[in-house]
């Protein structure tokens, strides 16, 4: 890869889904611009973990999956009506107690969420892109109407308050299978 880069025929490298030990050596090799991984405020093992790597080594974090898969957004066909052939039906936050455990902790973005008066998708993002400069979150959007209400994310503000019943989400036994 690293020969690639040299010969003009890539730009920069990036690795996806590394333990922090794995991203350190990656980068020894070669300059590694970006790591993508699972994160949001559902998924936050990459904060304790890659993240401070990354940071100390300059490289972006691209996150995918910022809204759980969908889950966050708190839409029925994303939750709870999911199809016969969705592949979600097969994934730890869906199965069992997970899923009425998440479903409760969606609940508290919806509540953020209409009282900031934004859309729950709008305050996971927010929430991810307050991470960090060096955060960038890709939501899987499929429709060009939650193209332009993700991007409205960038304006929206989350107060201390809002930030601490996110930031508690996800502590001990508040989410399943994430």
């Amino acid at each position: 890869m690293s020969e690639l880069v040299a010969a003009g025929k890539i730009r920069e490298l990036g690795v996806s889904e590394v333990t922090s030990d794995q991203l350190r050596r990656a980068h020894a090799t070669h300059p590694i611009a970006a790591v993508q991984m699972q994160w949001s405020v559902f998924s936050r093992a990459p904060e304790a973990t890659v993240v401070p790597v990354a940071r100390e080594l300059g490289i972006t974090v691209v996150a995918y999956s910022p809204l759980g898969r969908g889950m966050i957004t708190g839409l029925p066909q994303a939750t709870t009506r999911l199809s016969l052939l969705d592949f979600r039906r097969f994934l730890a936050p869906w199965r069992g107690g997970n899923l009425d455990t998440n479903l409760a902790q969606v609940e508290k973005v919806k509540t953020i969420a209409a009282e900031v008066g934004v859309t729950p998708a709008q305050v996971a993002l927010a929430w991810l892109l307050g991470r960090g400069d060096d955060v960038v979150p890709i939501p899987g959007t499929k429709r060009r109407t939650k193209l332009d209400d993700n991007v409205r994310a960038l304006d929206v503000r989350l107060g201390p308050r809002e930030l601490g019943i996110l930031g508690s989400i996800a502590a001990a036994g508040g989410i399943g299978g994430f």
